[in-house]
């Protein structure tokens, strides 16, 4: 995931969109990038969210997704294993 994520964010920057209201780069997901672990019942779900401006932003949950906040890890996909691992246990 983290290969992957780099890659997607080295392409460089989206552009703004203009729609309803202006979407700046880092209002846009320009990828979603998740994994899941456990049964076909209790899966736990977690990812990482590639913004348009090249941030990272991780989150648990599949169709309701939580914001996790990465600050207490050195990286946002430290979060997303430690998140897994809780959800298998």
């Amino acid at each position: 995931m983290r290969e992957r994520a780099l890659a997607i964010r080295s392409e460089g920057p989206v552009r703004p969109v203009q729609s309803l209201r202006d979407f700046e780069p880092g209002d846009q997901v320009h990828a979603r990038l998740q994994l899941s672990s456990g049964g076909l019942f209790r899966k736990s779900v977690a990812g990482v969210d590639v913004r348009g401006d090249g941030t990272f932003v991780p989150f648990k949950g599949g169709v309701v997704r939580e914001e996790l906040d990465p600050t207490n890890h050195d990286t946002p996909f430290d979060l997303v294993r430690e998140t897994l691992e809780a959800g298998a246990r």
